[in-house]
């Protein structure tokens, strides 16, 4: 559902009583978690209960499984995510009872209010960018606040109020969000198409990343290695931004050489216009979060933070949920689980999955999402895929769309390329499809941004126990 966003948006102390539609969600919660620790009384609902209700019950948020009116009682704001539909018992309810209903971005722009926020752009990458570059401030006594789009387990939360005045923020483009933000500073990671049935067209989803940077204040760190980024800059610069170039590429402000990527570390040097700063550790794998950790240690530099506080910061980062997590080992098998959705994220986890399993073999079990995204990325992503040893493609998670029966997994499988692909059905039952096709040795993938996140554990489960 679309909500309108207001034009007048007061800080978290003038909101009275808020609930929030959605709160197991990432945003959702990360924006309860924040409202909470400010001294609002915080309420939420969602379809079921999770580990993500449970932890904010711990915290002193009450959360509701199910949604319903009487959730609003003694209510004064509504924050709904995208997702909740216009007959949702809360939003027809909120709405009768005319009170204050919000967008999760509005919910967000709220809390910035009276902060130096920097904003975390860009199609794929934001999670992680922004996980370390908390990190990083962290680590050089900063002491931010954070929102981050999943949990991160070297902060302990996706979100939490620090003591400094800055505040980290991952920008979400995919409903438009981020254009309601106006950041001190930001970072865009790249600029890939995506969210289509959003926007329309590739033009209009690249125009939307040029408004966001008409609302920058103060500076921009870009991605030099990536086309789309990189594009921003002439507009940024002519504004009066501080333009920073990140990357690999020789003309790169803030420039890395020298990449290892070598099983779960990744290593290269770094240099800032040509002045040494010396090399840089990751214990994550992959060309992709090298990437990332020079736009978050650009950013770190335009706020004058110490270099090797950042760099320090950067090695602490351990990862983020479903990012090339690792679930566990069972019979041999090595259980890993990603977001990755888009084409261009497949193939960077595929390659860093690559790293891991080294001359084993690497299955990967592929849920795509939206219908929308098959329609037009669906062949895309059966080349992506083919960088596996096997694959498996589950039925299309759903979300907020209907079927379409054009568009299934078969479109996939059918664009995979010199490896062995299959359908697997749905996601309910799919362990059963995958345990008998794994060996020990094996390195399983599971992926997309849906509800595949329960395969790993119940094929971990079944190996454990030998069925």
């Amino acid at each position: 559902m679309r909500i309108p966003v207001p034009t007048d948006i007061p800080s978290v102390d003038a909101l009275g009583a808020v609930h929030l539609i959605g709160i197991g969600g990432a945003g959702l919660s990360a924006i309860a978690r924040l409202m909470a620790q400010q001294g609002v009384v915080v309420s939420g609902s969602d379809a079921k209960d999770s580990a993500v209700l449970q932890a904010l019950r711990s915290e002193g948020i009450t959360c509701h499984v199910g949604h319903a009116a009487p959730n609003l009682d003694g209510i004064d704001t509504v924050i709904a995510s995208t997702a909740v539909r216009e007959d949702n018992p809360e939003i027809v309810e909120a709405q009768r009872r005319g009170l204050r209903l919000w967008p999760r971005s509005a919910g967000m722009r709220s809390i910035m209010t009276g902060r130096r926020t920097l904003a975390v752009a860009g199609t794929h990458g934001k999670t992680t960018t922004t996980a370390m570059l908390t990190c990083a401030l962290i680590a050089a006594k900063a002491e931010p606040s954070f929102a981050i789009g999943a949990e991160v387990a070297s902060l302990g939360a996706n979100a939490r109020l620090g003591a400094g005045g800055l505040l980290v923020a991952e920008a979400d483009e995919s409903d438009g969000a981020f254009l309601v933000y106006a950041p001190e500073g930001a970072i865009v990671t790249n600029v890939d198409a995506d969210h289509l049935d959003n926007y329309g067209t590739v033009e209009a989803y690249a125009a939307a990343f040029d408004e966001f940077i008409g609302n920058v204040g103060r500076f921009v760190v870009l991605n030099a290695d990536d086309p789309g980024a990189r594009r921003l800059a002439e507009a940024a610069g002519s504004r009066g931004l501080d333009v920073l170039l990140t990357g690999f590429a020789e003309d790169a402000d803030l420039r890395a050489t020298h990449l290892v990527v070598d099983g779960t570390t990744t290593t290269f040097d770094v240099a800032l216009r040509g002045a040494d700063l010396g090399p840089v550790r990751l214990v994550v794998p992959g060309q992709h979060y090298a990437q990332d950790a020079l736009l978050a240690l650009g950013a770190g530099l335009l706020l004058e933070q110490d270099a090797e506080s950042l760099v320090a910061g950067l090695a602490a980062y351990t990862g983020a949920q479903r990012r090339m997590q690792l679930l566990g080992h069972a019979a041999g098998v090595r259980v890993y689980d990603s977001y990755a959705h888009h084409p261009t994220e497949i193939r960077a986890d595929l390659a860093a999955a690559r790293a891991i399993a080294g001359a084993d073999r690497l299955v990967v079990a592929y849920q795509p999402h939206l219908v929308s995204r098959t329609r037009v990325y669906g062949a895309e992503m059966g080349r992506a895929l083919s960088a596996a040893d096997l694959v498996v493609v589950a039925d299309i998670y759903l979300a907020r769309e209907d079927p379409d029966p054009a568009v299934t997994a078969d479109l996939i499988v059918a664009a995979v390329e010199d490896t062995v692909a299959t359908s697997g059905g749905p996601v309910v039952g799919l362990s059963q499809v995958l345990v008998p096709m794994l060996r020990p040795g094996d390195l399983l993938l599971t992926l997309g941004a849906g509800d595949i996140t329960t395969v790993g554990p119940e094929v971990l489960a079944a190996l454990g126990s030998g069925t």
